[in-house]
């Protein structure tokens, strides 16, 4: 193959594993991250002495693009597996649905509710063409084969949990895509649930991604961001202040909306494709804690009330000690990325998720919490609408030499670490095929 000089916008694990493979094949690669440091949505923070992910991650044991990457990377035998458990949040109590019995002793719903909670998992798990799916909304998928009880107390707070209000246009892809996932994870059904971790969280990962691929021979670039992109002479400009970097081939791996306004020559149509690309956001609170809240990895919250969606229990899996000794809970509240909530400062959105977890653990106090950090990103997750693959982009542009691998094109899954590392791996050997 022709070596090349590739640039790559954006250093997440999308475009860290880009440029991994490509100067794995012998190409001159730069990578142009706009943040201090490479990892994107991955990255680390310090919450006051504490350094740890900014946002909540897990690694499952099907979660095989990430293990290759984590081998290359030379961290895969730094992973600890744990088993977790989920909890729900029903009228002010805690309930466990960990396993078999847990489910069969599940509040709330019958017999017949049960079976059909487990018909639907078990259903879904088999379903191999999730193209069908794509036409039938995710709402009248669930009410279909778990009844409308289920729907009502178990499905549709979790679809809120996850999609906010968009979960009404999105279709059974997504829930197909969760149980595929999570149930590949599960070592015999609904017995057990191994979730794993790598010591020292992301920022590890991050570091020796980083590393590697200095070893590689690949230019990382942060603190640099990409203004314009443009075809000359058979090759693309890559505009950065007044600085002008020419390359033989650039991948964009930025959002759609970002991504048409870097590349002015895209035609209208291009342009309108990835504009319409739907994107959810996470506002996300992250708590140092004195103890543990609960014994629950995930806690599902039923209750409306709440504007977090959900308990992360981050230390129901990491060792506290990893956190010198505290307890880490994410409150996370998906919302679209022109939700008002997003234009509220850090302080309000703080004081406000705290006073309602104090308010759902009335045993805490405001002394328990040592930090309470806010956390925001626009562009997260794609909402999977009816006909989603039909409407996405194209990898290769009409502009030559220029190409966009994003998130947008996870169709059939959700978004994920393995998930946007496996659309970085496919959709770069679609495009390097002869």
């Amino acid at each position: 193959m022709q070596k090349k000089k590739w640039g790559i916008v954006g250093g997440g694990m999308m475009g860290m594993t880009i440029a991994h493979r490509l100067a794995q094949q012998g190409h001159e690669v730069s990578i142009f991250e706009s943040a201090p440091e490479v990892g994107g949505l991955a990255s680390s923070w310090m919450m006051n002495d504490v350094e740890w992910d900014k946002f909540y991650h897990v690694i499952l044991l099907s979660d095989f693009y990430t293990r290759d990457i984590l081998k290359d990377i030379g961290v895969e035998n730094r992973i600890n597996w744990v088993e977790t458990k989920t909890g729900f949040y029903i009228k002010g109590k805690l309930h466990s649905m960990s396993n078999s019995i847990e489910f069969l002793k599940f509040p709330t719903l019958s017999l017949v509710d049960k079976f059909r909670l487990g018909l639907t998992i078990v259903g879904a798990s088999r379903i191999k063409d999730w193209k069908k799916l794509e036409k039938v909304p995710v709402t009248s998928w669930l009410k279909k084969w778990s009844g409308n009880n289920v729907y009502q107390k178990i499905w549709l707070p979790l679809l809120r949990a996850k999609l906010g209000d968009s979960y009404e246009r999105t279709s059974a892809v997504f829930i197909w895509a969760t149980i595929q996932r999570l149930y590949g994870a599960r070592r015999s059904g609904l017995k057990k649930e191994m979730f794993g971790y790598v010591q020292g969280g992301y920022r590890t990962i991050n570091n020796a991604f980083r590393d590697k691929l200095l070893q590689e021979g690949v230019n990382i670039k942060t603190n640099t961001k990409v203004n314009k992109l443009e075809s000359a002479g058979g090759k693309v400009a890559l505009l950065h202040g007044d600085e002008r970097m020419e390359f033989d081939e650039v991948i964009v791996t930025v959002p759609g909306a970002l991504a048409a306004s870097l590349i002015p020559e895209l035609s209208d149509a291009e342009k309108e494709k990835l504009k319409q690309v739907e994107y959810l956001g996470v506002i996300c609170v992250a708590l140092l804690l004195k103890r543990a809240v609960s014994p629950y990895y995930i806690t599902n919250i039923t209750d409306t009330r709440f504007p977090f969606t959900g308990v992360i229990e981050m230390t129901a899996l990491v060792n506290p000690a990893e956190l010198k000794g505290n307890h880490l809970v994410y409150l996370p509240k998906y919302v679209t990325a022109n939700d008002p909530l997003f234009e509220k400062d850090d302080e309000y959105i703080r004081d406000y998720f705290v006073k309602n977890f104090l308010e759902m653990y009335p045993e805490f106090s405001a002394g328990d919490i040592s930090f309470a950090g806010v956390a925001k990103a626009k562009h997260v997750i794609t909402v999977a609408a009816l006909d989603y693959s039909a409407k996405l982009p194209e990898v290769k542009t009409s502009v030559p030499h220029v190409s966009i691998i994003n998130t947008a094109h996870i169709k059939d899954g959700t978004l994920n670490v393995n998930e946007t590392i496996r659309v970085a791996e496919t959709k770069l050997a679609e495009l390097l095929k002869p």
